[in-house]
């Protein structure tokens, strides 16, 4: 059984044991506090049409994906009615959550060694979906390619966004931080 006073994701450990010193050596840094970080992972799944039409879709995505993460997802509603959609002012429409610390270590670990192997004609992600400010934003089809999904009990196959928030200032060094967790990048 695994002690949490002294339990260290893997990922973090290796952050702290190799990736610090290839980043500063690779850029040069003057201080220890320039090296990028991670500083949050955000999951969002949006129920959108399904949601208008029965509520306890987005229930639905919100245990799954409260599943996912390993902590709870708060449902996120919709700030202003909109007659063509059918949606109305504080609708439920999708569900989110904030990872940070050893979960969002944890997370990051699933997804780049369990989850993306698992996706169908999987090719990598792509390079190119940094913000300018260091943050990077991705996306996965279906939710089921999670271990903690049981695929026999769900209802509906649901797409993912994960947006991986930084403390890079640049992109390319974003881009080399995430190469250091062996993020499986196309290009």
């Amino acid at each position: 059984m695994l002690d949490a006073a002294t339990y260290t994701p893997r990922l973090k450990a290796d952050y702290k044991a190799r990736i610090r010193a290839a980043l500063k050596e690779e850029f040069g840094y003057k201080n220890d506090m320039q090296i990028p970080k991670l500083d949050k992972i955000v999951l969002n799944i949006g129920a959108g049409s399904e949601s208008v039409r029965d509520s306890k879709k987005v229930k639905s995505a919100q245990d799954d994906l409260s599943t996912i993460a390993g902590q709870r997802a708060v449902v996120t509603k919709a700030k202003k009615s909109i007659a063509g959609f059918r949606v109305r002012e504080e609708m439920p429409l999708g569900t989110k959550v904030t990872l940070r610390g050893d979960r969002m270590y944890e997370f990051l670990d699933r997804l780049i060694y369990v989850a993306m192997p698992r996706v169908r004609d999987f090719r990598g992600v792509s390079g190119k979906s940094f913000d300018g400010r260091g943050n990077y934003a991705t996306g996965l089809k279906e939710h089921i390619v999670f271990p903690e999904i049981n695929f026999d009990k769900v209802d509906e196959v649901w797409g993912m966004d994960i947006v991986i928030c930084t403390t890079a200032k640049t992109d390319a060094e974003a881009k080399s931080l995430l190469k250091h967790f062996n993020m499986p990048f196309n290009s």
